[in-house]
């Protein structure tokens, strides 16, 4: 039903889904917790997390209620002690408590998920809330595992509890391998290894296999059964994925800034739409084979039809020998292959409805307005809605990273592309140079960017959705046929084999073994129903598509620092003649060696709404927040894009 809703949105336009209307739920998305380990929440966010602590709280309280009310009978029955009675249901019931956690954490991580899509939420912002349930579940479920050690060790039962595998009841070895698996994981998550050791913990990540198949083995398919929805909406989601990053997509261009960022251009089959604050994944099999990385997308799906780009800035090891690697690479001479996963994003552009739009940026955290400005001017270009104002206020730390400002402007497509008319859109920029008080000459001179065009492939295909330009409707029909074929299935194997044996009185059919046989099937209906879909859409894009061919693009125009302090002023013929470049560099103010005051610039801006966009450092993030949750911003609405785990 919601693969349908947003199907029919998305032909009705934006307006299907998002609408001046949504704005009476404005207040309770402003923020209300802003500094601690949640990190910015809104009122939203809080109040569903304290719905779900009481769920668990009132879950713990009902189990425990009636497993205490026959304890002293039990005791006497068992020959224990009433305690460790309490003690083994106290187990039992963190264990049930902590399925409720199991539940719901898979819905965060579907990216293509029309779950998330139908609520407003993409899969950027939901990771925090997998991060949520996965410290609680794994808290309830290592609570769970030492209450039943200590049992056993009390009752002299230790080693023949621990390597107890029954192929009836509940399965010991099954949950111990579960929650070795699941602690691993737990233990790589934590902040401190998962920023330094971010390839320890990506690929420990992938011990939820283990985990979710012994987990199953040691609870019974039928209990089970509480996690099933959203782990079966993310194994086809993971399927899709799988598919799409096989094939390797066409890179048409790329620019290298001198402030060790690069943009990468890939061609787009015309069919796929997406919209601004998107991201996707890339894998560059020249560099790693195994590291996949996501990364903002820069461009729009209006204004570049057959393009979609990224902005990537060399801050680590894989992204630093990707502009080692495009640095030392000389124009229209190589080709660089690449694997794409996405691009996942928002399910309408919500912020067209405010009148004002206040982009704060700190870094590479510009990227995502990069295609919110484009998105604005392709709009504001064919005068068909009414477009916000713009004001974007970025904070740099060298005069060299200004050179970001230019990836504004996308690279043309041919000689003859139509300038973007700038006179349609309301746009101001304030730059912010922290560490720079002056513009060094070893800046000016090497701060010019370089333009890389790739030869093509004829192996090498556009960047399209998985399913097509029909994609929620194909995955609604995906979600429900392989459910039917799994149904089907299940249905033909318990009858013509469980029933046989379990009919027989001197045996029974082995639990694990039906655990084994059920998901099985999962498996088999999701790969047949997803690679049918696939293949099918595949298929019809790679009919409708034109092959991208290397043609005769113009010289790239370069441009540097000094351009934007000079008032206007540059000697080259190229940039005079560059009417959009000359639009922005007239709406930017460069401040050297200051920081901006966002009170001041927030209290002066003026709208009866105003939508407050923040990308970049956590600090950053939260003195934006904290002045929009104060009394004085009623007219402000603050909404955080952060894309770091």
């Amino acid at each position: 039903m919601a693969c349908l809703y947003l199907h029919l949105g998305k032909k009705l336009g934006d307006h299907g889904i998002s609408s001046k209307g949504g704005s009476m739920f404005d207040r309770w998305k402003r923020p209300v917790l802003i500094k601690g380990a949640l990190g910015i929440v809104t009122w939203t966010e809080l109040t569903f997390l304290l719905m779900f602590i009481a769920l668990l709280c009132w879950s713990i309280y009902s189990y425990l209620h009636a497993m205490f009310a026959p304890i002293r009978q039990e005791a006497a029955a068992e020959g224990l002690k009433v305690w460790e009675v309490k003690l083994s249901s106290l187990g039992l019931t963190l264990g049930l408590v902590g399925n409720i956690c199991l539940a719901f954490i898979f819905f965060p991580v579907t990216r293509g998920s029309s779950v998330l899509q139908l609520v407003g939420l993409t899969s950027e912002s939901s990771i925090k809330y997998h991060m949520w349930l996965g410290h609680m579940a794994m808290t309830l479920f290592t609570l769970h595992g030492l209450c039943f050690i200590t049992f056993w060790t009390e009752t002299k039962q230790l080693s023949k509890k621990m390597l107890k595998w029954d192929d009836l009841l509940v399965s010991n070895v099954a949950g111990e391998i579960a929650l070795t698996a699941g602690l691993v994981m737990w233990a790589t998550s934590f902040t401190c290894i998962r920023r330094k050791m971010f390839e320890l913990f990506f690929y420990t990540h992938y011990l939820y296999i283990v985990f979710v198949v012994f987990y199953v083995f040691h609870v019974g398919f039928s209990s089970a059964c509480t996690i099933l929805p959203g782990f079966y909406l993310f194994a086809i989601d993971r399927f899709l994925r799988l598919l799409q990053s096989q094939q390797k997509v066409c890179l048409v261009s790329a620019r290298v800034l001198p402030c060790r960022a690069v943009e990468l251009n890939f061609s787009k089959s015309p069919g796929l739409k997406y919209n601004p604050t998107s991201s996707m994944f890339i894998n560059i099999p020249s560099i790693s084979k195994l590291q996949w990385h996501p990364f903002s997308v820069t461009s729009s799906s209006k204004l570049e039809p057959d393009r979609i780009s990224v902005m990537i800035k060399g801050d680590g090891h894989w992204t630093n020998k990707l502009h080692q690697k495009l640095s030392s690479t000389s124009p229209r001479t190589t080709h660089l292959k690449a694997s794409i996963e996405g691009p996942y994003g928002p399910a309408s552009p919500d912020f067209m409805r405010h009148d004002t739009l206040v982009m704060v940026s700190g870094g590479s955290g510009i990227t995502p307005f990069i295609s919110i400005i484009r998105e604005i001017l392709s709009q504001s270009n064919t005068k068909t809605v009414k477009t916000p104002k713009l004001l974007l206020i970025c904070a740099f730390k060298h005069c060299v990273d200004l050179t970001i400002l230019d990836l504004i402007l996308p690279v043309p497509e041919s000689a003859n592309a139509a300038p973007l008319d700038f006179s349609c859109a309301e746009l101001r920029i304030e730059a912010f140079v922290t560490r720079d008080k002056e513009m060094k000459p070893e800046d000016e001179s090497s701060s010019q960017i370089q333009t890389l065009w790739f030869r093509q492939n004829g192996t090498d295909s556009p960047v399209a959705a998985a399913l097509g330009s029909n994609s929620w409707i194909w995955l609604g029909a995906i979600i429900s046929g392989s459910f039917v074929i799994y149904l089907v299935l299940i249905g033909l194997a318990t009858q013509y084999y469980i029933y046989p044996i379990d009919g027989n009185t001197n045996m029974r059919f082995s639990t694990p073994a039906k655990a084994a046989l059920n998901i099985l099937s999962i498996c088999v209906a999701v790969v047949v129903t997803a690679t049918v879909g696939f293949l099918w859409n595949n298929r019809r894009s790679s009919s409708q598509t034109t092959p991208v061919l290397n043609r005769a693009i113009p010289a790239p125009t370069t441009t540097s620092p000094a351009t934007l302090l000079s008032g206007g002023d540059s000697e080259s013929a190229e940039e005079v003649e560059s009417q959009p470049r000359n639009a922005i560099r007239q709406a930017t103010t460069v401040h050297l060696g200051k920081r901006p005051n966002m009170n001041r610039i927030l209290l002066e801006v003026e709208g009866e709404s105003v939508g407050v966009l923040a990308s970049g450092p956590k600090k950053m993030r939260q003195r934006v927040a904290n002045y929009c949750q104060s009394s004085i911003a009623d007219n402000l609405h603050f909404h955080s894009i952060s894309f770091a785990w």
